[in-house]
C-alpha cells in the first residue's frame, strides 16, 4: 500500500526551502529529483502498512523549523567520550572538524562531503534510492555536510571508530545527518555510532548511512541511540555486502519518544554474510520500531538477526523483519528471532517475520516469543535470599546478555550495561 499522500511534506519543503541545496557535494539534477519525489511519495501515516504503529507524519507537522548547526568553538564532550577510540562529531547534523580527533591511522581516510572528489561524490547515493523511500528523500535534499570514509584496501584498523552524533538546539530542530562508509577489499574497521543529545534537546534526526563492504572486507558496527526522552528519529542504514563480506550490527536504544529503525542489508556478492543484533528497554509512551530486510541476491550466503525488547508502561515495541531470497540464491542460510518480555499490562509488543523465499535450495527459519519474568527462576532467586527487585533485575540482565555481549568495545560495553541497569528505575 502506498503512503496515504499528506501535506506534511509540502509544509516541510516550505518551511526548510532556504536550506536546499547549500552543500555543494550534490548535483542540481540530484537536489530536484529528491524533493519530486519527497513531494510525490508524501511521508507515511499509519495507513502506511510498513508505518501502522509509527505515525511519523504526525509529528513532522510541528515546527521543526531549524537545521543549521551552530559554530560551536568549544565543547566539552569528555562525558560522551570512549576510552581507546577516535573520535568524530556531528552537531546537529553537520560534520564539525574543530570538535573531531585529528589522530592520524594509516589506511583511514575521512573527507567532509564539500571536500570529495568526483570518483567519491559518484558513490554517494549509489546504495539508497530517493524514488521509494520518502525519508531518503527529504535527508538526500536536506542533508548538510556529512562524510565519507574509506578504509583503504587490505588495511585493518584496531581502533575503532567513535561517531558522536549531537543534538544541541534551544528550539524543535530536524537534523539530517548523513554519510558513506566505504571499507575496500580485504579491509577491515569497527564503527560505533552514538547518538546523544546536550541538555535533552528536542530534535527529529532523519539519519541515513550509506555502508559498502567490498570482498573479503570486514565492518563491525555498533549503533547506541540515546537521543534523550523528547528526541524522534528514523535511523535508515543501506547496506551493501560483496563477496566473502563480513557484516556485523549491533544497535540498541537507551532513550527517545520514538525511534524508527529502517535497516536493508545486501548480499551482493557469494559468501557474503550479515549478523544483526538489536535490544531496546523502553518505558512510559515510547515506541521502538525495527525493521529489518535481508536481501539475499546471490548463492552460498548467511544472515543471522537476534532482537530482544523489555516494554515496560504504556510503551510499544515492534520488530518487522524480512527475508528476501532471490531464485539464484541458492544454498542460502537465514535465521531470524524475535523474543521479548513484557513489564506492564499496557505494554504491548507487535512481531511480524517474514520470509519470502524464491530459492529451493534453502535453509531459513524466523521465531518469535513474547512473554512475562519467568516467575520460577524469580522465586528460585528470592528462595536463596535475593529479593524481588534484584532478582528481576538480574534475569532482565541475563536476557539482554545475548544482545550486549556483541559489544566487543569494553569501554562501550561498560557504558552501555551501566545505562541499561538503570534505564526506567
Amino acid at each position: 500500500m502506498l503512503a496515504e499522500k499528506t501535506n506534511t511534506a509540502q509544509q516541510i519543503m516550505d518551511r526548510l526551502s532556504h536550506f536546499a541545496g547549500k552543500v555543494d557535494f550534490m548535483s542540481d539534477a540530484t537536489l530536484t529529483e529528491s524533493l519530486r519525489c519527497l513531494e510525490n511519495l508524501g511521508l507515511p501515516t499509519n495507513k502506511h502498512e510498513d508505518y501502522k504503529y509509527c505515525n511519523l507524519d504526525v509529528i513532522l507537522k510541528r515546527e521543526f523549523k531549524n537545521i543549521e548547526a551552530p559554530i560551536e568553538k568549544t565543547m566539552d564532550l569528555s562525558k560522551f567520550k570512549l576510552e581507546d577510540t577516535i573520535t568524530l562529531v556531528m552537531l546537529n547534523g553537520q560534520f564539525n572538524e574543530t570538535l573531531s580527533d585529528k589522530t592520524v591511522l594509516k589506511g583511514l581516510h575521512i573527507s567532509a562531503f564539500s571536500n570529495l572528489q568526483t570518483h567519491e561524490k559518484n558513490k554517494l547515493h549509489s546504495l539508497s534510492e530517493t524514488n521509494t523511500d520518502a525519508f531518503v528523500a527529504l535527508n538526500t535534499a536536506f542533508s548538510g555536510s556529512g562524510f565519507f570514509m574509506r578504509i583503504e584496501k587490505n588495511i585493518s584498523l584496531q581502533i575503532p571508530i567513535h561517531i558522536l552524533y549531537i543534538s544541541n538546539s534551544s528550539t524543535e530542530t530536524l537534523a539530517n545527518p548523513r554519510n558513506f562508509i566505504h571499507v575496500e577489499a580485504g579491509a577491515s574497521a569497527t564503527v560505533i555510532e552514538h547518538f546523544v543529545s546536550i541538555e535533552n534537546s528536542k530534535t527529529f534526526t532523519n539519519f541515513l548511512s550509506e555502508k559498502l563492504i567490498e570482498p573479503n572486507a570486514r565492518l563491525t558496527a555498533y549503533t547506541i541511540q540515546d537521543g534523550g526522552k523528547q528526541s524522534y528519529a528514523v535511523h535508515t542504514n543501506q547496506v551493501q555486502v560483496n563477496r566473502d563480506g563480513h557484516y556485523d550490527n549491533t544497535t540498541i536504544t537507551l532513550s527517545g519518544q520514538t525511534v524508527r529503525n529502517n535497516h536493508n542489508v545486501v548480499l551482493a556478492g557469494t559468501n557474503g554474510q550479515a549478523h544483526l543484533y538489536g535490544l531496546f528497554k523502553i518505558n512510559d509512551t515510547q515506541l521502538v520500531d525495527n525493521h529489518t530486510l535481508m536481501d539475499h541476491q546471490v548463492p552460498h550466503c548467511e544472515s543471522n538477526e537476534l532482537y530482544k525488547g523489555i516494554i515496560d508502561g504504556k510503551s510499544t515495541g515492534v520488530f518487522n523483519g524480512k527475508i528476501f531470497v532471490r531464485k539464484d540464491a541458492q544454498k542460502t542460510n537465514a535465521y531470524q528471532s524475535s523474543k521479548n518480555i513484557l513489564l506492564s499490562d499496557d505494554a504491548t509488543i507487535n512481531t511480524k517475520p517474514q520470509l519470502e523465499i524464491y530459492a529451493d535450495d534453502v535453509k531459513c527459519s524466523h521465531g518469535t516469543s513474547t512473554g512475562k519474568i519467568d516467575e520460577q527462576a524469580l522465586f528460585y532467586l528470592n528462595a536463596r535470599g535475593i529479593g524481588k527487585e534484584s532478582g528481576t533485575r538480574l534475569l532482565l540482565q541475563a536476557f539482554m546478555g545475548e544482545v550486549t555481549n556483541q559489544l566487543e568495545v569494553d569501554s562501550l560495553k561498560h557504558l552501555v550495561e551501566q545505562r541499561l541497569v538503570y534505564l526506567n528505575d
